[in-house]
Parts: C-alpha cells; structure tokens; sequence
C-alpha cells in the first residue's frame, strides 16, 4: 500500500479536529462581538480599535491573556477604575473569555 494513502486518513482525522478545535474560538468572538457591540463600543469604539478619548484604551489586537486578567481584575476591584469596574462587575468568567476572545483577533489600527 502507498504510503500517501496510509496517512489519508490521519491527515483527515487531523484537519477534523482542527476544525473541531476552531468552532468554539469561533463561536465565543461571535458572542464577544455581540457584547462588545452593546457596551464596549461606545467608549472603546467599534471593534476596540477608535476610542472615543486619549484616555481610553485601544482594545483591538490586545493579547487574549491580558484582556481576561485586565476584566477579571476590574470585576474584583483589584484594578481601579470606577467606570470599568461598575461595567466588568456583572461579567461571567465566560464573558469575560468572550470579550477577550473578540478583542484579540481584531485589526491593531497604526493610527487613532
């Protein structure tokens, strides 16, 4: 037997589980967005990309990881922002997930 057709089916198997792996990254930046679009929007801008002051944060393009620890930390009260705080309070660790997960595969713009 060939050995390309042997490993068919691994190749198969592997880009099914790509796609299996994918769906719900995918499905929590749709979720992300939806929450994004009703809250953050108004002072971060659409997409997190063009806030609305010099002040407020370019979220678009932010690493996951950050974006999750930087919420947590407002819904705790350990980072202070009493804007930020009162809005992150009532987010679920999903949520939060969702937001960061939108946030992080959105376009870094170079300018304001």
């Amino acid at each position: 037997m060939n050995s390309k057709r042997a490993s068919l089916p691994w190749a198969f198997a592997g880009v099914c589980a790509a796609l299996a792996l994918a769906r719900p990254a995918l499905a929590a930046e749709d979720a992300g967005k939806k929450k994004a679009d009703a809250v953050c929007a108004a002072c971060h801008g659409p997409g997190g990309a063009k806030p609305n002051t010099p002040d407020t944060p370019r979220l678009a393009g932010q690493q996951y990881g950050y974006l999750v620890q930087s919420l947590s930390e407002y819904r705790k009260g350990t980072r202070a922002n009493p804007l930020m705080g009162a809005i992150a309070k009532p987010l679920t660790d999903m949520e939060i997930r969702d937001l960061a997960a939108y946030f992080s595969t959105q376009p870094w713009l170079a300018q304001r």
